[in-house]
């Protein structure tokens, strides 16, 4: 008889409800720095708890997001016969209402082909939703000046986030944004979180892309990698300066697959690659600045 995954139920459950008010927060433009406006928003849920469908669009989205991005690394490590968890997501009392999600594995991989498919399943399935979530978000967005935001935060756009806005949005003149729709933000999560795993260090999804391409000379190239991180950190934003502690403390070097002699297809070489573009697409070197 298969036990019931609890803890894996009640922290997505957990994580639905934190992504349900932080979506309600955004589509009320409630600023998350002003204690007054969180009390007001507290007490107005005591008096009509169903203004919380406000944030439904966002955490349905993002959800739907994070959950295809670890069911893609699920089925492809079913498919090698890898030994996997379900997907554990992380709730979090931040702008995002979420750490994002992930899963263990509990047995080795075997082989590089196994390997590129487990890491770049993931990335490449999270990113096709986060192009649906934001192609469908911005055409319901909005430009308006950045003296009109009123949450707190500014988010940078990715290459990618910057030309569909230039699609669905026409050009943006300058001391102009975007005033995203919950589904077009939780999109650009979406694209966040992708370029954030697509990093090609240690034992990220962009690290086992990476070790299936290059082998040992991936380790060389994520201390490198590490040492742009902490310049990032400084002169751009700081967080990437948490982002680089982070990853020296998890390592920067990939373990060995157990047949290292058998090469990477051709087929997978090219989804490699593909993998490494939707990083740079997706990638924000400024994502959150205090507006």
């Amino acid at each position: 008889m298969r036990r019931v995954p609890v803890l894996n139920i009640a922290l997505f459950v957990v994580t639905f409800f934190t992504t349900v008010v932080v979506g309600t927060f955004h589509a009320m433009n409630i600023s998350f720095d002003s204690s007054a406006d969180l009390t007001r928003f507290l007490t107005g849920l005591l008096h009509d708890p169903l203004k919380l469908s406000r944030g439904l669009p966002f955490s349905i989205t993002l959800m739907v997001i994070l959950l295809s991005h670890e069911s893609a690394h699920y089925f492809a490590s079913k498919k090698h016969r890898v030994l996997a968890t379900l997907p554990y997501f992380i709730p979090a009392p931040s702008v995002f209402g979420t750490l994002g999600a992930f899963i263990k594995m509990k047995s080795p991989i075997t082989t590089k082909n196994a390997l590129m498919d487990i890491g770049a399943s993931g990335p490449i399935a999270g990113f096709v939703v986060s192009v649906l979530a934001c192609a469908v978000g911005l055409s319901m967005s909005k430009v308006v000046p950045v003296a009109a935001v009123t949450d707190g935060f500014m988010f940078g756009p990715s290459l990618l986030f910057y030309g569909m806005a230039k699609v669905f949005l026409g050009n943006i003149p300058p001391d102009y944004g975007v005033s995203m729709n919950p589904i077009a933000f939780a999109g650009w999560i979406g694209f966040f979180v992708t370029s954030l795993n697509l990093i090609p260090i240690g034992q990220l999804d962009g690290g086992h892309i990476a070790y299936a391409l290059m082998g040992e000379k991936h380790a060389k190239m994520s201390k490198v990698l590490i040492g742009v991180l902490f310049v990032m950190g400084v002169v751009l934003y700081e967080g990437w300066l948490v982002w680089a502690v982070l990853l020296i403390v998890l390592g920067f070097r990939h373990p060995p697959i157990v047949y290292s002699d058998i090469p990477l297809d051709h087929r997978r070489r090219i989804v490699g690659w593909i993998a490494l573009a939707i990083f740079v697409l997706t990638f924000t070197p400024i994502p959150v600045m205090v507006a």
